[in-house]
């Protein structure tokens, strides 16, 4: 045991730091901090050139991929399918590939692009791939520390997309919700890849979700999901709370949809929505943690797979109306009010900074700078994306002044940091 009495005091203090640093490393992962859609990123252009932010940079060759991107202040991370396998390749700020590493084998059927977006702390990066493998890695090499497969280990069960989630850090767990016969949610120890704990079976495949930590009167939940039911997971021992049912299969066991959108959690309520003409549900999660009622149901707004931000008590994002059509929507946090529906070429992914909207249409590339505005939609800027292949599917991302946007087998870089 250390004596304290003789350490000199700026190794005391040294110490003190250690350790608070090695606790509470910052998580950075899919969607921002809090996996909600909001980047916190500062002293960003309120407008565009006519042309659109000036591109930075362009970086081909990194897979195909649905995924987003993470990044720290002098590095970058995103996954991409080559061939058969899955790889994440780690960047510089000049999108310089500095490494790139395989961690799993890819979902090669329906949909085959990488979808896990990395979760980082500290020196270590976590990903799933497409057949269920989860692994952590070195960041600064890519070196394996260690790997599970899911699938092997735990049977795991999945529907006809594969698996596409983003895995979750709880405290000292990583989370994936494996589905199957043996358990619906399992939590490994996020050092080792040791079970922690596991919840009982839903005898129900995976979802296409990528699950959530919320605090809620003093506690931790897991909402996380399968193919019909969002469930409740206590974070601590992995028992399941409470279910909702909320995607009805046909009779030969297909989706009416397909659960991908991370639900938002406010004020004891929880945003669910799916697209597809599927009702979208608020719930109101009991002070106990163990039930929820439905307060309202919607079915205007019913995003598909894009995600949406609440921006001071007002939900943004797209609604389904067609395969490949779709509006913008802005609806009353508090009570489903829709207070406005508006065009913008077609239905996308997201993200918001600054109180400002950033929207991506998913079949062009079309995007708009958007005050988040419950009164109206006014598009302030726009510009269409260039580079890369295939639908407008991965959410963008903003780090280091930088709107990242993965299309294809491509990462481009836009400047949309305000000068000094």
């Amino acid at each position: 045991m250390t004596n304290f009495k003789f350490l000199p005091l700026i190794l005391i203090v040294s110490l003190f730091f250690s350790s608070v640093t090695t606790t509470n490393a910052q998580v950075i992962q899919f969607r921002g901090p809090n996996r909600d859609g909001i980047f916190p990123e500062t002293g960003l252009l309120k407008e565009w050139p006519e042309e659109g932010p000036e591109v930075l940079w362009v970086t081909e060759d990194l897979g195909k991929s649905n995924s987003s991107t993470i990044a720290t202040a002098d590095r970058i991370y995103t996954t991409g399918n080559i061939d058969t396998m899955e790889y994440v390749s780690c960047l510089d700020l000049q999108g310089n590939i500095l490494w790139q590493k395989s961690y799993g084998r890819a979902w090669i059927n329906t949909y085959p692009e990488a979808r896990c977006t990395p979760t980082l702390e500290d020196n270590r990066l976590y990903l799933l791939s497409g057949l269920d493998e989860l692994v952590c890695m070195n960041t600064e090499n890519g070196e394996i520390i260690w790997q599970v497969d899911l699938h092997e280990k735990y049977q795991s069960d999945w529907d006809m997309f594969g698996v596409s989630e983003s895995p979750l850090l709880v405290d000292d767990k990583v989370i994936a919700s494996v589905g199957g016969e043996t358990a619906m949610v399992v939590a490994l120890d996020k050092m080792t890849g040791e079970l922690v704990w596991k919840s009982e079976t839903m005898h129900a495949k995976r979802s296409n979700i990528t699950p959530l930590l919320i605090e809620h009167c003093g506690k931790k939940y897991i909402i996380t999901a399968n193919q019909t039911h969002v469930i409740s997971v206590d974070a601590n021992t992995g028992e399941i709370m409470w279910d909702f049912h909320h995607n009805f299969l046909s009779p030969n066991g297909d989706n009416t949809t397909i659960l991908t959108n991370v639900p938002t959690y406010k004020d004891s309520c929880l945003w669910i929505t799916s697209g597809w003409d599927v009702k979208s549900s608020m719930l109101k999660i009991s002070d106990d943690g163990r039930s929820i009622t439905e307060k309202f149901a919607d079915q205007t707004f019913d995003n598909q797979n894009h995600g949406v931000v609440l921006v001071d008590g007002y939900l943004y994002g797209s609604n389904f109306t067609g395969r490949q059509t779709g509006k913008w929507v802005c609806m009353n946090w508090d009570t489903g009010e829709i207070v406005w529906i508006a065009d913008f070429h077609s239905k996308g992914p997201a993200i918001s900074a600054e109180g400002m909207l950033y929207l991506i249409d998913e079949k062009r590339g079309n995007v708009a700078l958007v005050k988040a505005n419950p009164k109206k939609f006014d598009v302030v800027s726009s510009f269409k994306i260039e580079y890369g292949s295939g639908p407008y599917w991965s959410r963008p991302a903003i780090y280091n002044g930088m709107f990242l946007v993965r299309h294809g087998d491509v990462l481009v870089a836009y400047n949309v940091k305000a000068s000094s």
